[in-house]
């Protein structure tokens, strides 16, 4: 549970994220705020075991980060020697240091008053409840914790920061290594977990904290680590708690079918993403303007007889259609986001290190790109999967705009500055970090000259391909790139779609809508029909998304797929230009005919020629 109290700070970048207000909170943080502040503050005066031996507080990390137990209010100093007794008095009083922000990870709120203790000494508060005995902290409570301490470091340098668990050691630790793994990217968790063993003796006690980290981030666990021993003002009668003990439970891995629609990353808060948002359309060099703020990726239309036209004034390039999601792509120092159709952002742990004279990692990087999903037979003939991201363009570089430039820089850009920088380090052998354990893959995608159309990508790359393709993508190799819409940037399909919302009326009709200014759209005349086994219970499908495509012969659309990578239908744009597209008849024996004339002309001619002599 995450609970914020904060004071409105200005003067900060336009893009970079802000902390959090209680402004427009998503239904579940208003769910746990309401149960927070209906038990908060209870205070049963039991201290807890080994709270009176544990050392109040540890060193600076980061010269601001302050590791503590958790300060007990005064109305528990009945039950404590005067020399035990430890509260924010200390710091508002004796403590050398001037306290800025206190992050409580405790999951409770029976230790002190926030309101009283710290409001009106002006020192802001931040509740992520975590449960220490059961599990780890989950991933975003991480975000959070990450996100809050980074604005505080922006923004509230020199003060400092104390973070408090109900010992300090083990929640508390976990949650700093975390955030220096993600604010020093070159730094390992070995690293990491000796800085914060030498601020807080002896460090993370729990053995499955230490192994969640290395796991988290793809590092093996050296042999060498030892979990420390539980300290002894902790240790207590019932040994078979002692969280450095191995589970003699054997661990079952359930491996499950990857799928296109599978949700991948974690949620992060929502000021980090809407300022996260703000930098996409400030590298695209978008106004605002109050707007709601939209997925704002390139979207190519349906190639037609006018489409033709353009391919012959100016010089394109192609490449192959993958039937994947869609998702852009920010890396940041502090994590990797997969950007979605519906904008929402979640992080995933990836590594992505700029060339090797630039000891660090890509820092507010935007690629675009779509997730597929391949299926391949191992080499000991079993049926395996692994997912890919296909990397097809590129929108800022490390906080720089490249959106103006042409395609063709774009593309070398991707090769130069991200892949072949991962690629090499990814050949370094003794290198602490493994890239197999990332959730998937990366790839540039491949461009053939259009010449190349028939042969290389129809005849080659597509058969060969272990994931589904549904057409090709015709791209404008000088063309910058385009918010939204491109008009000058094409797709194919071997059978053309239309993503319609489904409704079932209450008379049982079935009804089609698309969506136009901001309001679904009721298509009248049109029909859908169901077919195949898959399709049984039509009515469960109403109020989704369904990818449909057109029956000539019997004027009818017909069910695909649901889509679950949306939240809305197309709009009539998509769908005129789709329907002028299925009109204009422009087959494959149509299209490459055309293709034969148009690279017949003497600009592609010339620049043909000219990228074959400069490949070889």
């Amino acid at each position: 549970m995450i609970t914020t109290m904060y004071s409105e700070e200005s003067g900060r970048s336009s893009y970079l994220p802000r902390k959090r207000h209680l402004e427009n909170p998503s239904e579940e943080h208003s769910k746990r705020s309401r149960h927070y502040h209906r038990d908060q503050y209870q205070n049963t005066n039991s201290i807890p075991h080994g709270w009176l031996d544990c050392p109040s507080f540890g060193k600076e990390i980061g010269g601001f980060i302050i590791p503590s137990k958790v300060p007990l209010s005064e109305s528990y100093n009945d039950h404590l020697p005067p020399d035990k007794r430890y509260s924010f008095k200390y710091w508002l009083s004796n403590g050398p240091k001037k306290l800025g922000l206190v992050i409580d990870l405790t999951n409770t709120t029976r230790y002190y008053n926030p309101s009283t203790e710290l409001r009106r000494e002006r020192i802001e508060y931040v509740k992520i409840r975590c449960s220490g005995r059961d599990s780890v902290p989950d991933n975003v409570s991480v975000n959070t914790f990450v996100h809050e301490v980074n604005q505080f470091e922006r923004h509230n340098f020199p003060k400092k920061l104390l973070v408090h668990c109900t010992h300090g050691h083990n929640r508390t630790g976990f949650m700093i290594v975390h955030y220096l793994m993600r604010s020093r990217p070159m730094m390992s968790v070995t690293q990491a977990l000796k800085t914060f063993y030498d601020a807080r003796p002896p460090g993370i006690y729990k053995a499955d904290y230490i192994d969640a980290l290395y796991s988290f981030y793809h590092e093996v666990k050296p042999e060498s680590a030892v979990c420390p021993q539980t300290p002894e003002w902790k240790r207590s009668e019932d040994e078979s708690l002692s969280p450095c003990v191995p589970s003699l439970q054997e661990e079952v891995k359930v491996i499950k079918k990857m799928s296109i629609d599978d949700v991948l990353g974690d949620e992060i808060p929502y000021s980090q993403e809407k300022c996260y948002q703000e930098f996409c359309y400030k590298m695209m060099n978008v106004k605002i303007d109050g707007k709601p703020l939209q997925f704002p990726g390139s979207h190519p239309v349906s190639l037609d007889r006018e489409g033709l036209q353009l391919l012959r004034q100016r010089y394109y390039y192609a490449t192959w259609k993958a039937d994947g999601t869609r998702y852009m792509m920010l890396l940041t120092r502090e994590g990797c986001y997969l950007i979605d159709r519906n904008f929402r952002f979640r992080r995933v742990q990836m590594r992505f290190p700029c060339r090797p004279h630039e000891p660090k990692v890509h820092d507010y990087t935007l690629l675009d790109g779509e997730m597929v999903v391949d299926n391949f037979v191992d080499g000991q003939g079993r049926p395996c999967q692994a997912r890919r991201y296909l990397v097809y363009d590129m929108v800022a570089v490390n906080g720089v705009s490249v959106a103006d430039r042409p395609f063709s820089e774009r593309w070398s850009i991707v090769d130069r500055e991200v892949m072949r920088p991962r690629n090499d380090e990814k050949k370094v052998t003794n290198h602490w970090y493994r890239y197999e354990m990332e959730p998937f893959g990366v790839r540039i995608k491949a461009f053939c000259i259009l010449s190349a159309l028939e042969k290389k990508v129809f005849n080659e790359l597509i058969p060969k391909l272990s994931h589904e393709s549904d057409g090709i993508i015709l791209q404008g190799w000088d063309d910058p790139y385009v918010y939204q819409r491109n008009q000058g940037l094409f797709k194919w399909k071997f059978q053309d779609t239309i993503d319609f919302l489904f409704e079932v009326g209450r008379d049982g009709r079935y009804m089609l809508f698309l969506y136009e200014n901001g309001r679904k759209k009721l298509m009248n005349g049109h029909t859908v029909e169901f077919r195949g086994g898959g399709w049984d219970h039509p009515g469960c499908y109403s109020g989704k998304l369904l990818e449909c495509f057109w029956d000539k012969e019997d004027k009818v659309w017909v069910p695909m797929r649901v889509r679950v990578d949306k939240s809305r239908p197309n709009g009539m744009g998509t769908f005129r230009g789709v329907m002028k597209s299925i009109n204009d008849d422009i087959t494959k024996e149509v299209l490459l005919d055309e293709i034969k004339e148009i690279v017949r002309l003497p600009m592609y001619v010339e620049r043909i020629d000219r990228d074959t002599q400069r490949k070889v």
